[in-house]
């Protein structure tokens, strides 16, 4: 049946790039790189650093100002936590009671829907039995989000015209501003939980009673706060009717500045009014406060900005971002005295997508050197070029159906989770290894020409031929192929297994491993064999492009070069004057001699060959970047050549070996039986692998 869909889709080239242009797009589309789509739309992988390993848990927060950790203990912690037991699905509950407020971390079942438990949690506090906590607490459920969700720090600074910082305002004003205009603009964002505020003073209206003016007018503290609390309210009565029209009468009784609260009437006495002034001083302060935010050795206020549970973190930085751009022209500025304008901005202080953006670029680096290793070493182990394009070719496509799996299996990538498809690029590409070299075997066999040379390359066979090697190539690999990727998944099923922190650390790597490996066994059996069969079949028979096609890449060259692309274009210089010798010798049926031949032969793997190792060298920087490019590029070349070269030098020899092996069998495995005994005797130890010696001389 495998091989019957190998000859399905090498029959039908039309479904087969149909399917791997569907693919490549909607890879595309849900890649998390950012890329610029155009008219596509984007449906990108969520991202992040590192994975959330957190329980799944909701706090219920409870003030009670002015109470003893003991008090809010008695009265809050312990009847609420004791309540909210019953709640479905809960596995365990903690509370921590401080001065001034009660937390309660609720922990669920890992299979409890994130939501579906803050509305169990919402339906008990709303109906909690009366007299269970004092009068006047409120307890209020936190963000919907996790420990993982400060995804954004700001402060907020005076800045010159230049962004260099001015000074000049005070810290109880930049707190106004950022909880009265940036944190509510923050908040309406795309995504965002919460904007918490840091730092900075909270303003407010203070009431310093004095003890002997209560005394002398016989006052009780009590009243005066019932007359503050009086006051700050409008008053609404009924209507009146003059001259046949109905207004409306109601007192307006808002606070607006120190003097208001002042003139609040206390009490009266003999008809004359107690005002709040007359037994207080009323200023405005700062709001009592337990902590503050420090940027070098400064202090300034700012604000944390917190991810909603299953958004895209890099999604919402980059809608703050724009946020932030929104609301910025209405951020209040001054004149200072020293005659500078001074303008409030939002100044960064912790973005996470940077971490996020050196993260893909660790799969991104992987990927490309990968690609180029692959390149150089079947060049070198196979002489053969197309070979290496072909193979190379399989690494991209599966990456991109891996970012399909991620999307839609809900697999957000991480550190971890691409670290997966790192690990497994080195597989993927052996799959695209064997097939490759199966059908070039195949094709060496039928001794069918690659490069357009057969001796009747016109002849209506030639096509078929290369068709029969090719599925003859990927029909006898394809069963092996299948079983060593399936191998490979099943070895994984213990790392599916896990729970808790080390089910959410390592099940992603386990998911995106499976992911590559079963796109890699699609594309190497479905899509690379008709690949295989355009690349291995191709014909550059054109009389005009055989005749002027170098002089194409000469000029497309130079343009690179002008472009200051300086790789590509020496590449294509190189070729361009690789194939004007070629024409050159072919147009006048010059003879060469062998070793210039032999080089001629071979001259453009050789170029490819030394533009990897300089894309290595440059990528790597093996001897550190305080050395020159060139003298990396030797150390590389060095050292790719010799590591190719012992395996060019095993492969050649390797008849040779295989035969003392097996003439001589007994001798050689004790060259394994030598390790296996080194190995059990660092796993158990000396004692214990010789214990029976020991023994044998005791009796």
């Amino acid at each position: 049946m495998l091989n019957k869909i190998i000859n399905y889709f090498l029959d039908n080239k039309l479904v087969t790039v149909l399917i791997l242009f569907g693919f490549v797009t909607w890879g595309v589309v849900t890649a998390p790189f950012g890329w610029q789509l155009g008219s596509l739309p984007s449906d990108p992988v969520p991202v992040d650093a590192i994975p959330d390993i957190g329980e799944n848990q909701q706090i219920v927060f409870t003030p009670w100002p002015g109470r003893s950790p003991q008090d809010i203990e008695d009265q809050i912690s312990y009847p609420l936590t004791t309540y909210l037991l019953g709640i479905p699905g809960v596995k365990s509950i903690r509370s921590s009671s401080i001065f001034g407020f009660s937390s309660i971390y609720i922990i669920f079942s890992e299979e409890i829907e994130f939501y579906w438990s803050r509305s169990r949690i919402l339906e008990k506090l709303n109906s909690l039995p009366s007299g269970l906590l004092p009068q006047g607490v409120q307890p209020a459920l936190g963000p919907d989000a996790t420990a993982l969700g400060q995804v954004y720090w700001y402060t907020i600074e005076g800045r010159d015209e230049a962004g260099k910082p001015t000074g000049g305002w005070d810290l109880h004003e930049i707190r106004t501003v950022q909880d009265f205009y940036v944190k509510y603009g923050l908040n309406a964002t795309e995504g965002v939980s919460e904007v918490a505020s840091i730092g900075g003073y909270v303003q407010e209206y203070q009431i310093d009673v004095n003890p002997d003016a209560l005394q002398a007018y016989q006052i009780p503290l009590h009243m005066v706060m019932q007359a503050v609390q009086k006051s700050n309210k409008d008053v609404g009565a009924k209507t009146i009717e003059i001259n046949q029209a109905e207004y409306l009468v109601r007192g307006l009784g808002y606070i607006k500045n120190v003097e208001d609260l002042e003139k609040a009437v206390v009490a009266v006495q003999d008809n004359v009014p107690v005002r709040i002034k007359d037994v207080s001083v009323v200023t405005l302060g700062p709001a009592t406060r337990r902590g503050l935010l420090d940027k070098d050795g400064a202090e300034v206020v700012g604000g944390v900005v917190v991810a909603r549970f299953g958004a895209n973190p890099l999604e919402v930085i980059h809608n703050v971002k724009e946020k932030i751009k929104e609301i910025a022209p209405g951020l209040p500025k001054k004149t200072l005295a020293d005659g500078r304008e001074s303008q409030l901005t939002i100044v960064p202080f912790y973005d996470r997508s940077q971490l996020i953006y050196e993260t893909l670029g660790t799969l991104e680096e992987a990927l490309s050197l990968e690609i180029l290793i692959t390149i150089l070493v079947v060049m070198v182990m196979v002489y053969n070029l197309r070979a290496s394009l072909l193979i190379s070719s399989l690494l991209p496509i599966s990456v991109l159906m891996v970012f399909i799996a991620m999307r839609y299996f809900g697999v957000d990538a991480n550190i971890v989770a691409l670290s997966g498809i790192a690990i497994a690029i080195g597989t993927m590409v052996d799959l695209g290894i064997i097939l490759s070299e199966n059908i070039i075997k195949k094709l060496d066999e039928l001794q069918v020409a690659q490069y357009g040379d057969a001796p009747n390359p016109d002849t209506p066979s030639r096509y078929l031929q290369i068709k029969k090697a090719v599925y003859e190539g990927a029909a006898e690999v394809s069963s092996a192929i299948l079983t060593a990727v399936a191998t490979t998944i099943v070895s994984f099923v213990p790392v599916f297994t896990m729970q808790a922190a080390e089910g959410k650390l390592f099940g992603p790597l386990a998911f995106t491993k499976t992911f590559a490996l079963t796109a890699a066994l699609l594309v190497s059996l479905l899509i690379l064999p008709t690949l295989a069969h355009w690349f291995f079949g191709i014909r550059f028979s054109h009389n005009y492009l055989k005749k002027f096609g170098h002089y194409g890449l000469l000029l497309a060259g130079l343009a690179a070069l002008f472009l200051s692309h300086t790789w590509a274009g020496t590449m294509l210089i190189a070729f361009g004057l690789i194939g004007a010798a070629k024409f050159v010798i072919a147009e006048k049926r010059y003879s060469p001699p062998k070793a210039i031949a032999f080089w001629l032969k071979y001259a453009e793997l050789v170029v490819v060959l030394i533009g990897i190792i300089w894309l290595l060298a440059k990528y790597w920087l093996p001897l550190g970047a305080s050395q020159s490019l060139l003298l990396n590029f030797v150390f590389v070349a060095l050292l790719v050549g010799f590591i190719l070269g012992a395996f060019r030098l095993l492969e050649l020899q390797y008849r040779k070996i295989l035969t003392w092996c097996l003439d001589n069998k007994l001798l050689f495995m004790m060259v394994p039986m030598l390790f296996i005994l080194i190995g059990v005797n660092i796993w158990l130890g000396f004692n214990r692998v010789f214990a029976v010696v020991s023994i044998g001389f005791e009796k």
